[in-house]
């Protein structure tokens, strides 16, 4: 294992097959003009997020906290201040949103960063539930590779890598059933252990995770602004105008606003027991 120092003043290790790729691939990122986007995926609780903050570390030596980034408004703020070859870790970057909306402003956000990614040489690092949350462009031509945390046994600290190539087989074949292993996906050999080493302060990361953790349960505040209004509007044109779902929604489509019956069912349903500012 090789060893790396913190800015802290700790000290942590990294498998030296991989010590070795990331000293190879921050030389090609401050010497060639490039930048390396990286996927760290894995389930609740596996370390990935610790892992993410180990190989952020390794390529780049100056990663601190300020650096590690809770919501898509502190990513992007970090990437836009960021200098050459400095690390930004986006950590659960999709943890805790479960609407195809809050999806999709992730992906956008990421796409919407690229060139600036690549105009400052860095090193970002998204960490994720799983690979598959990825918006295919990003997935098949922006990620550099992606590496998959998993425990055995219940004991955290393993990795699998995989590359351009392989990742892009794995998507492709294994994100209908979210799955990492089928006949069509490629094996991989690039795999190594971790300890479970933090290389930021462990307790000011924990309370920015917990708050931020906390903050995505309630929802963006214009996202829900939104659905509220939108489900008073269909519940007007329900009662008040009298008009059949199915109307409801041909009214709509003139509009180019797509929603079928069941869905302005549930939305004028719902309405009925919400109250601006209650949960559902």
């Amino acid at each position: 294992m090789a060893k790396f120092s913190n800015p802290l003043g700790g000290e942590f290790y990294v498998d030296n097959r991989l010590s070795v790729n990331l000293l190879k691939q921050r030389r090609a990122v401050l010497e060639k003009d490039k930048d390396r986007f990286f996927a760290v995926d894995g389930a609740e609780g596996s370390g990935k997020s610790v892992f993410a903050q180990q190989i952020a570390t390794a390529l780049d030596p100056s990663f601190t906290i300020g650096r590690m980034c809770f919501s898509p408004a502190e990513f992007k703020r970090a990437v836009l201040s960021a200098s050459k070859g400095q690390a930004v870790v986006f950590d659960e970057a999709f943890t805790g949103l479960s609407s195809r909306a809050s999806l999709s402003k992730i992906n956008n956000l990421l796409v919407s960063l690229m060139m600036e990614m690549r105009q400052k040489n860095l090193f970002v690092i998204i960490v994720l539930p799983t690979f598959f949350l990825l918006d295919k462009y990003v997935a098949l031509w922006r990620t550099s590779g992606l590496f998959h945390i998993f425990t055995k046994a219940g004991k955290r600290g393993y990795w699998v890598y995989f590359n351009k190539s392989k990742k892009k087989l794995l998507y492709l074949y294994g994100k209908k059933d979210y799955t990492y292993r089928n006949a069509n996906i490629p094996k991989t050999g690039f795999k190594g252990v971790f300890f479970d080493k933090y290389t930021v302060d462990e307790k000011l990361y924990r309370a920015r995770k917990k708050i931020a953790l906390e903050d995505k349960e309630f929802g963006d505040d214009d996202e829900q602004k939104y659905y509220f209004q939108r489900n008073v509007l269909l519940k007007v044109l329900k009662d008040e105008l009298h008009l059949s779902y199915d109307k409801i929604s041909v009214l709509l489509a003139e509009y180019d606003l797509k929603l079928d019956k069941s869905s302005i069912f549930r939305a004028v349903k719902n309405n009925t027991k919400l109250k601006r500012g209650e949960d559902n």
